[in-house]
């Protein structure tokens, strides 16, 4: 097997809020995501990046570092979610309630078939 046909092409990808960066690589096949996240240079344009901490994907399903890849395959690095999504969405139908835009039952939005008590 010739040096040649043990590359493959990838991408590490980190995102924020205002920003996308896009590394285009050419690695040994047998590498991992963590070692080729390191060769990216990622890390160190963004040091506030743990891997211990960051979750890793390969086309937004998670991996663990030491998954290898596949051609044209694109490592996204993804930052800590600053508010629980469920946490929100508890203290909205707690406000709703409370100004009364909810269904006093369900807790949803009021069903204007609904009779009236």
């Amino acid at each position: 097997m010739s040096i040649e046909s043990e590359m493959i092409h990838v991408e590490v990808v980190y995102a924020l809020p205002h920003e996308q960066r896009v590394f285009n690589l050419v690695v040994n096949q047998a590498m991992t995501v963590e070692e080729i996240i390191a060769q990216s240079g990622v890390m160190e344009l963004y040091p506030e990046i743990d891997l211990e901490k960051n979750k890793v994907g390969v086309f937004s399903r998670n991996v663990k570092l030491d998954t290898t890849l596949s051609d044209k395959d694109r490592i996204e690095i993804y930052r800590p979610l600053l508010a629980d999504p469920k946490e929100i969405r508890r203290k909205r139908a707690e406000q709703a309630k409370a100004e009364g835009s909810a269904d006093p039952v369900t807790g949803g939005k009021k069903n204007q078939l609904r009779k009236e008590d």
